[in-house]
């Protein structure tokens, strides 16, 4: 599965994650908004790992009121999961 997605998050500061899915690996990850180091940081550690792994990872963090960046990213790549 290859697919590009732009995702609008819901209650946290970066308001848009963009990435690709390739072969089940995560790829071109860009959140726009938020905190510039956290959100460099998640694109970093995250280029080329499998999708699943991603969201072992990150599924859950709390920063605002039960969600975070992090686990914004985690609903995005659930939902293109989803769609397949």
């Amino acid at each position: 599965m290859n697919k590009h997605v732009n995702y609008k998050t819901e209650g946290v500061c970066a308001k848009e994650i963009s990435f690709d899915i390739i072969d089940g690996a995560i790829m071109n990850v860009k959140f726009s908004g938020g905190c510039k180091g956290n959100s460099a940081g998640i694109e970093r550690l995250v280029e080329g790992m499998d999708a699943e792994d991603v969201i072992l990872k990150l599924k859950g963090i709390d920063c605002h009121g039960g969600s975070s960046c992090p686990n914004e990213f985690v609903k995005a790549i659930e939902e293109c999961l989803k769609e397949q």
